[in-house]
């Protein structure tokens, strides 16, 4: 069954809005997620695998109201007239998508926070680099050929999995050395700098604030990924010290840390994500919701993005209580609370159907 936004929206006419539930699964960003739902007033439902996890217990203000326990993720499938009966919307985020499966994602009869059309040009990097050069980004060299790989480059594989896989080469022989053939991957050439990580919210029914052709951005917070054994390995010698001990960095994402940039860059941050947002539009109707730029700062102060995540990204939950940002927008505001937020002002609008799909 192909999933069109006018079913969507049919779905939501049929919901009680004064008894909506936020639901997702219970990884990534759900902590947050869950009690940014709470403090505006909305049920919340975790998604989880055989039992629920002991470790909300430890934290009562993110736990959810109810759990949904599946054999496996694709059981969802199964439960969608009970989640419907719910007033359910479903808050994506980079676990949910990669634990579903991108083409099940699609294809869910739930009204989803966001639009789903952005996966398609979120996942596939060649699709993503026509989404960001098309909005004037400056983005790292491509090459397309390895043979004509002559310095250090990133070697990165399609979809979202925390940096798994992900390797540096410097010549041909190394990129055959770690490629796995099965996967499709992009070379990127290495770019020298500080690596941020700037978390937006787009709201198109917002009609204050930094206002775009329709609707208007926010800049909620930054970090910056740890990542293993890349950020500490150096400790035990030079590149070449590791290569001759058979020592390879490695760059899977195990947490984050928090960043603010120097002010007067805050004019080029906004104009980045206002330029992303509005080839969006043009593309396929926009984004809606929190984003992420990743991003390299150099030291001539060019900011150049390497890559998007389309939705909540796991560095925001450093800001459960809220970020030097966010703080200048509204207290205790989390990008959880913010999503929270959006919801609820649609629903007193009569905007869901706005930001569903």
């Amino acid at each position: 069954m192909v999933i069109t936004k006018e079913h969507i929206s049919d779905v939501v006419k049929s919901y009680d809005l004064e008894n909506i539930t936020i639901a997702t699964i219970c990884s990534h960003s759900s902590l947050q997620i869950f009690d940014g739902a709470r403090k505006e007033g909305f049920k919340t439902l975790g998604i989880c695998l055989r039992e629920p996890p002991k470790y909300y217990d430890a934290f009562p203000l993110g736990k959810p109201d109810e759990f949904l326990v599946l054999n496996k993720y694709t059981d969802l499938l199964d439960h969608i007239d009970a989640l419907k009966a719910k007033n359910t919307i479903i808050i994506p985020h980079g676990s949910f998508v990669a634990y579903m499966g991108p083409e099940i994602f699609e294809e869910m009869d739930l009204p989803t926070f966001g639009n789903r059309l952005v996966l398609e040009w979120e996942s596939v990097r060649k699709k993503e680099r026509e989404w960001l050069i098309g909005a004037g980004i400056h983005m790292p060299d491509v090459i397309e050929d390895p043979r004509d790989i002559d310095g250090p480059v990133m070697v990165k594989y399609d979809g979202a999995h925390g940096g798994k896989g992900f390797f540096i080469a410097k010549t041909y022989e190394d990129f055959m050395e770690h490629i796995d053939t099965t996967k499709t991957f992009t070379i990127q050439r290495f770019i020298v700098g500080t690596r941020y990580y700037l978390h937006y919210f787009y709201s198109p029914i917002k009609e204050t604030g930094y206002k775009l052709s329709k609707g208007s951005l926010e800049m909620l917070s930054m970090d910056r990924r740890v990542e293993s054994n890349a950020d500490e390995i150096f400790r035990l010698g030079s590149p070449k010290e590791l290569l001759e001990a058979g020592i390879i960095p490695t760059y899977v994402v195990t947490g984050n840390a928090p960043l603010v940039a120097r002010e007067s860059l805050l004019p080029l941050i906004f104009e980045l994500g206002a330029r992303v947002v509005e080839e969006s539009i043009d593309l396929f109707g926009g984004m809606i919701g929190s984003f992420c730029l990743e991003t390299v700062f150099t030291d001539d102060l060019q900011i150049k993005v390497f890559e998007i995540s389309a939705r909540i990204v796991a560095g925001t939950n450093l800001y459960v209580s809220g970020s030097p940002y966010s703080d200048l927008v509204e207290e205790n505001l989390s990008t959880g609370r913010r999503i929270a937020r959006e919801i609820k002002n649609a629903v007193k609008q009569n905007q869901l159907d706005d930001i569903t799909s």
